[in-house]
C-alpha cells in the first residue's frame, strides 16, 4: 500500500508541476484581464449578492442554498488538513501560492459558474441542472469531452472525494474518542471505535442523501454558514492573542514562497516545493476551476447568471483567503514546538495548533468540528456527482439511484481506508477534471464576457439585471433551449416542465 501511495504522488506531483498549475494560473489570468478584474471590480457586488440571494428562488432552490452547498464542499478537510499538507511538504511559501490560485481562481470561478447558468436545463421536478458537462455539450457542442468529464467526475466526487472527506473526520474521531481501543477479531484489524464512525457515517449520510439534491441543500443552507462561522472565531480568538506575531509569521510566507533552499524547523520549504504544494492543496481547497462547484451553481433559481457568478468567485475569497489563510496563521503561530511533535501530521497539526494555542479542551471540538465540515463536504460532492449522472442518462431514476448508494457506500468505506493512498488519488482525478474544464471555459469565455457586460449595462441603468438568452446583442450567439427566453423570465417557474434536451 505504500509502494502505491507514493506511485500516485510521484504522479500528482508531476501532473501539477509540469501542466496543472501552469494552465490553472495562465487561465486564471486571462479570464481577469478579458473581464477587467471581476473578482476585484465586484467585490462589494458579491457581498450585497450573497445578502439578498436566499429570495426569488420561485420555489426552486435559491441562489443561497447553490452557494451553501458548494461552500460546504470548499469549505472541508482541505481548510485544515489540505493547509497542513501544504505547511509540512511545501513550508511557509506554499501559502503565498494558495493565495495566487485563489485571487486568479475567483475569475475562474466567476465564469464557469456564470456559464452552468447560462447552459444549464430544467430537471422534471422543476429544478435546474447544469455544469460543465452541460456547457461543454451545449455550448462548445463537444458530446465526447462533455461525457468524458462527466464521467470522470461521477467517479471523483462519489467515490474519491467522498472517501477522503470521510477519511478525513474517521481518523481524528478514532483519536479522539477510541484511544486505546483494540482490533476486533474477524473484523479485518478494525477496533470498535472505527466501527462505530463507520456506522454513524452511513447513518448521516444515508438519511440526507437518500433525500436528493433538494434534501442537501436544506441542510447546507445552515450547516454550511455555522461551521465555517465557529471555525473562523476559534482561529481568530488565537490571532488576535498573538498580534504581535502578524508580521513575522508574514515574512515567513513571503520569504518561504521563493526562498531557494528548504526552512529548517520542521516545516519543508524550498520554490518548487512551495509552489506545487500551494497549488495542489488550494485547488483542492477552493475547487476553482476544477469544474465542480459550477454544478452546485446551476441549480440556482436566479434572474441573470452573473449574479450566481458573482456569489460563487466569492466563495474561493472565503474559503482560501480568508480560512485557509486563519488557519496557516493558527499552525506557524505555534511554532516548531508543535511543527516538530512526533504526533504532527497534516490530519492533527491543525488540531495540535489550537490546542497549543487554546489548551488541550480544544481536542475534542475539533475533533467534532472536523467531522461536521468533512460531512458536509460528502454531501456535497454527492450533488457534483448526481448531476453529471442526471447528464448523461438524462435523469434516468435507477441510475440517481445509483449515484446516492455509490456516495453513502464510498463514503461508509472511506473510515478505514489508507489516507495517503485516498489523497493521492484525489489529486490526479481533480487535475484531470480540472484540465478539461479549463479547456471549456477557455472555449466559452466569449459568453461568461457577453454575460457580464450585459449585467453591467443593466446595473448603470438602474435596473434589476434580468437575462434573456435570446437575441441578447452582448452574447456571441442565442442560448439553447428555453430556460431564459423572455417569456420564461417573466413568469414563475413550472414544477412539471420535462428535463430538457442535452
Amino acid at each position: 500500500m505504500d509502494a502505491l501511495a507514493a506511485s500516485l504522488l510521484a504522479i500528482a506531483d508531476w501532473i501539477t508541476a509540469h501542466i496543472t498549475m501552469w494552465v490553472l494560473i495562465a487561465t486564471g489570468l486571462f479570464l481577469t484581464v478579458i473581464s477587467r478584474g471581476v473578482q476585484l471590480r465586484q467585490l462589494p457586488a458579491m457581498v450585497r449578492q450573497v445578502l439578498g440571494s436566499r429570495s426569488q428562488a420561485k420555489g426552486g432552490i435559491s441562489s443561497f442554498q447553490a452557494f451553501a452547498i458548494s461552500l460546504a464542499a470548499r469549505v472541508g478537510v482541505g481548510n485544515i488538513f489540505g493547509v497542513a499538507a501544504a505547511l509540512l511538504a511545501g513550508g511557509p511559501g506554499a501559502i503565498f501560492w494558495m493565495w495566487v490560485v485563489a485571487l486568479v481562481g475567483m475569475a475562474t470561478a466567476f465564469f464557469e459558474a456564470t456559464l452552468a447558468q447560462i447552459f444549464k436545463v430544467r430537471a422534471a421536478d422543476g429544478s435546474f441542472r447544469g455544469g460543465p458537462a452541460f456547457y461543454m455539450a451545449r455550448g462548445m457542442r463537444a458530446k465526447p469531452l462533455a461525457v468524458l468529464f462527466a464521467g470522470i467526475t461521477v467517479i471523483t466526487c462519489g467515490f474519491v472525494i467522498t472517501s477522503v472527506q470521510a477519511n478525513a473526520f474517521a481518523g481524528t474521531l478514532v483519536s479522539a474518542f477510541g484511544q486505546g481501543s483494540s482490533a476486533l477479531p474477524g473484523f479485518g484489524g478494525l477496533s470498535p471505535a472505527q466501527l462505530v464512525v463507520a456506522g454513524l457515517t452511513f447513518v448521516l449520510t444515508a438519511v440526507v442523501i437518500f433525500g436528493g439534491i433538494r434534501s442537501v441543500a436544506r441542510v447546507t443552507e445552515w450547516m454550511a454558514p455555522i461551521m465555517a462561522l465557529v471555525y473562523i472565531v476559534l482561529v481568530a480568538v488565537i490571532c488576535l492573542a498573538n498580534l504581535s506575531e502578524f508580521v513575522t509569521v508574514l515574512t515567513q510566507i513571503i520569504n518561504g514562497a521563493f526562498a531557494p533552499e528548504p526552512l529548517v524547523g520542521g516545516l519543508g520549504g524550498g520554490i518548487l516545493a512551495a509552489v506545487i504544494n500551494g497549488t495542489k492543496r488550494g485547488l483542492f481547497s477552493n475547487e476553482a476551476g476544477q469544474g465542480t462547484a459550477p454544478n452546485a451553481a446551476a441549480t440556482a433559481t436566479v434572474t441573470h447568471p452573473v449574479k450566481q457568478g458573482l456569489i460563487q468567485s466569492l466563495g474561493v475569497f472565503i474559503d482560501t483567503i480568508i480560512v485557509c489563510t486563519a488557519t496557516a496563521f493558527v499552525i506557524l503561530i505555534a511554532g516548531p514546538e508543535v511543527w516538530t511533535d512526533p504526533g504532527a501530521n497534516p490530519a492533527t497539526l491543525t488540531t495540535l495548533a489550537i490546542a497549543h494555542g487554546l489548551g488541550g479542551w480544544t481536542v475534542l471540538p475539533m475533533a467534532v468540528l472536523i467531522f461536521v465540515l468533512a460531512y458536509s463536504s460528502i454531501i456535497a460532492a454527492y450533488v457534483y456527482s448526481e448531476v453529471n449522472m442526471d447528464y448523461l442518462t438524462s435523469g434516468n431514476p435507477r441510475a440517481t439511484w445509483f449515484v446516492r448508494v455509490l456516495s453513502v457506500v464510498s463514503a461508509t468505506a472511506g473510515a478505514v481506508l489508507t489516507l495517503d493512498v485516498v489523497w493521492n488519488a484525489v489529486d490526479i482525478a481533480m487535475a484531470i477534471m480540472t484540465l478539461t474544464n479549463l479547456l471549456a471555459l477557455l472555449g466559452l469565455f466569449s459568453w461568461g464576457t457577453g454575460a457580464l457586460r450585459d449585467y453591467e449595462a443593466q446595473v448603470r441603468a438602474g435596473k434589476e439585471p434580468v437575462f434573456v438568452g435570446i437575441g441578447n446583442p452582448y452574447l456571441p450567439g442565442d442560448v439553447p433551449g428555453d430556460v431564459w427566453t423572455a417569456e420564461r423570465q417573466s413568469t414563475p417557474a413550472q414544477s412539471d416542465q420535462p428535463p430538457a434536451e442535452h
